[in-house]
């Protein structure tokens, strides 16, 4: 630890026993009858102390009041640097703001209310356009028809007759195996049909979310589209913040959480300043001689007018 280190860490004798400059400059900055009992010290560098005295003021509990003394080097006077109102370390403070969009949770939409979106939203994306798809009548490269073939190949060379089993590609069975479809039993109409009604129930054009909703589900970003007969009529809600999330809602239904119900546009990017400000325009104290409107005129051109 260096020589310079300890003097700052060891308080100002003059400066430690200025309690009483100290008390008349907290009492002077509140108002009358909140300072209290003088809680301390500390060193805030060479020649300079902080003084605590607490505070009785209501709905500051913790709080103290800190005035800051120094003394200048071979002075026997102590001056007064700041007085400021800080907070302890059992200081009853509020707690620390936290912006809207990180306040929201899952839950806190109700009827009515609108969530906007940021116009940078990373949970979306530009919708379907048109542009990747290939033009018609449009020729396959030449890479994508040898993965083609390559794929159709038989993988056992000879004919089928001369294979130890008969191939079971091209089956209904295996298509409806690869496709995913080979279930004993599917939904029948009825079961969709009292599946939708218990959906649109709860999730549909009726409910009062909807009814107080700005748009409906079929023109959110955050509608999953689903297969089927159903997809006709239904999808799934993919915003975390809608009562729906992760729910069957109808395409008619709707909420606040509306991707483009109100999108927050882009926080304006302020002008340069005009007049810089930082920069410092020396003026003299006395005006040059020639910069008057008068011509400066000489001791023998006075002299002439009988000046003396």
């Amino acid at each position: 630890m260096s020589a310079a280190t300890t003097r700052s860490r060891t308080p100002d004798r003059l400066c430690a026993e200025a309690v009483d400059l100290a008390r008349a400059a907290a009492e002077e900055a509140a108002a009358p009858g909140v300072i209290g009992e003088h809680t301390g010290l500390v060193s805030e560098g060479d020649r300079v102390v902080t003084h605590f005295f607490e505070c009785k003021e209501l709905g500051y509990r913790g709080w103290r009041w800190a005035v800051t003394v120094a003394r200048a080097s071979r002075a026997k006077i102590v001056t007064l640097d700041e007085v400021v109102l800080l907070p302890g370390p059992d200081a009853l403070l509020a707690p620390e703001w936290v912006p809207w969009s990180e306040r929201l949770r899952p839950g806190d939409l109700g009827p009515g209310d609108l969530l906007p979106t940021d116009q940078d939203d990373l949970r979306l994306e530009p919708g379907y356009t048109g542009d990747e798809e290939p033009p018609p009548n449009s020729v396959v490269s030449e890479e994508m028809r040898e993965l083609a073939e390559a794929e159709d190949a038989d993988v056992t060379p000879g004919t089928p007759a001369v294979q130890p089993a008969t191939p079971s590609r091209g089956t209904i069975a295996s298509v409806a195996e690869e496709l995913g479809l080979r279930r004993a039993r599917v939904l029948s109409r009825y079961g969709l049909r009292i599946a939708a009604d218990r959906w649109e129930e709860e999730f549909g054009p009726k409910s009062p979310m909807a009814q107080a909703a700005p748009a409906t589900c079929v023109s959110c970003g955050f509608l999953a589209r689903i297969g089927g007969s159903l997809g006709q009529a239904f999808g799934v809600c993919a915003n975390e913040f809608s009562p729906a999330d992760g729910r069957v809602v109808s395409l008619s239904y709707g909420c606040g959480g509306h991707s483009e119900a109100a999108v927050m546009p882009k926080p304006p990017q302020p002008a340069a300043p005009v007049i810089d400000e930082t920069r410092v325009d020396p003026f003299p104290l006395r005006p040059a001689r020639d910069s008057g409107s008068v011509p400066e005129t000489g001791d023998d051109e006075t002299a002439e007018l009988g000046h003396s």
